[in-house]
């Protein structure tokens, strides 16, 4: 094989590479974008009224927002939680919700896409369906 077609491929690898990885980065920049405006408009005014509902039935669990994710985290343990985020690993990045709990020494965590993963097609109806679901182990006590 001849130098020149070696090389000639290997180029064409290269810029292949850089330009899904800039189209890559677009995609993601737009999908992190959308998910911040989806937790301001949609998740956190949520996340607010279940932190009220659990307070008022007698469940101490504290709003917490750490950059990029909501958390209702239990006052009686801090590692226990109910949370949402975006998993910026995958690809394309996902939307996934996440849950843990103890029973005794026992951790048991949960993670899940919500909905098919995408920021676009969420709902606070799909949010409050995985948060309710998650609530069972925290509530039964």
């Amino acid at each position: 094989m001849e130098i020149a077609d070696v090389r000639k491929r290997v180029q064409r690898r290269i810029d292949l590479a850089r330009r899904d990885a800039v189209a890559r980065r677009e995609r993601s920049a737009l999908i992190e974008s959308a998910y911040a405006r989806f937790l301001s408009d949609v998740a956190e005014p949520l996340f607010r009224q279940l932190e009220n509902v659990l307070h008022a039935e007698g469940h101490r669990f504290r709003l917490e927002t750490p950059k990029g994710s909501l958390r209702l985290s239990s006052e009686r343990s801090p590692d226990e939680y109910i949370e949402i985020a975006l998993d910026t690993q995958a690809t394309p990045p996902t939307v996934v919700g996440r849950a843990r709990h103890a029973r005794g020494r026992r951790v048991i965590a949960d993670e899940r896409r919500l909905g098919d993963g995408e920021v676009s097609s969420l709902t606070d109806e799909v949010v409050l369906a995985f948060v309710v679901d998650a609530l069972g182990p925290f509530v039964e006590r």
